[in-house]
């Protein structure tokens, strides 16, 4: 098992910026990919950044490529977002995903998430 606890989440101005940390625990030694994504209120779960841990190779979603970024700290297990130049689209729940193989089966560990919330 993996244990995800997101945190940084809060209110902002548009053209804010905010960072967030997803701490990991457990058997962090199993997750091949780390990400985030976003549930807006009354949308599905989207998907907003990925980071591969064996070559730290990253993703966005076209929505926040060059205002996002996503890194990493192996010493820490810790997974981040910095979230610049933010708009009040940006407004919903983040959550951190890692994905991982247990006994040759993939598996999906989610946090709780945190809500952010820019104002206009």
């Amino acid at each position: 098992q993996v244990q995800l606890v997101e945190s940084g989440g809060g209110l902002v101005q548009a053209g804010g910026s905010l960072r967030l940390s997803c701490a990991a625990s457990g058997r962090t030694f199993s997750v091949l990919r780390m990400g985030w994504y976003r549930q807006a209120p009354g949308k599905e779960r989207d998907f907003v950044a990925a980071i591969s841990r064996s070559d730290d190779s990253t993703s966005y979603a076209d929505s926040v490529q060059g205002r996002f970024s996503i890194s990493r700290d192996n010493a820490k297990n810790t997974l981040y977002l910095q979230m610049n130049k933010l708009k009040p689209e940006d407004t919903a729940i983040y959550y951190c995903r890692a994905d991982g193989i247990v006994s040759y089966s993939p598996v999906i560990y989610w946090g709780q998430g945190t809500q952010v919330t820019v104002s206009s």
